[in-house]
């Protein structure tokens, strides 16, 4: 009974956030099955919890590795393209300049991320886009501290760099 009341506690308290992390980690907003996935993983798996790491670190670990099980064999970037593509448009049906740039910067965004290495979007997600404090996300990737503002900061300049070359590579184009 402690187990299914803290789980619903839990749900409660951090369903906003683990559906936030797994919007932004799959490029989807159709997230509600990996959200039900993640608290029945955690059922299951309640009495492994050691109660080291809080338990938004563990639900996200737990949503991370939800995430990454179900899209093993597909391309969790070629869905988000796909999205971004399928967004719908303004009430009116047409899109306006504002909402066209917006998509536009959110696909760059997307795919400078896509662009970086494994741990480096991940720490690029985990940090930025979930809001996780260094020990947070340390807790999720299984690193230390150090590594992981370490490796968030180089990942921030990457991610800066490709976006400034994109600006770059655009003048020459358009």
């Amino acid at each position: 009974m402690e187990r299914r009341n803290q789980i619903e506690n839990w749900f409660i308290q951090y369903e906003k956030d683990v559906t936030h992390f797994l919007v932004y980690y799959t490029g989807t907003t159709d997230v509600e099955d990996l959200v039900q996935e993640t608290f029945l993983r955690a059922f299951r798996g309640f009495n492994h919890y050691k109660k080291e790491a809080a338990p938004k670190t563990w639900l996200i670990s737990i949503a991370r590795n939800t995430a990454i099980d179900f899209y093993r064999k597909k391309s969790i970037w070629q869905k988000l393209k796909e999205r971004l593509d399928q967004e719908p448009s303004s009430p009116s049906g047409f899109q306006t300049e504002e909402l066209l740039l917006k998509k536009a910067e959110y696909a760059k965004l997307y795919d400078a991320i896509h662009e970086l290495r494994p741990n480096y979007r991940d720490v690029v997600l985990l940090r930025g886009i979930a809001e996780l404090s260094p020990y947070e996300t340390a807790q999720v990737l299984g690193w230390t501290e150090n590594k992981v503002n370490v490796t968030f900061f180089r990942a921030v300049k990457k991610l800066n760099e490709r976006l400034k070359e994109g600006e770059y590579f655009e003048q020459f184009i358009g």
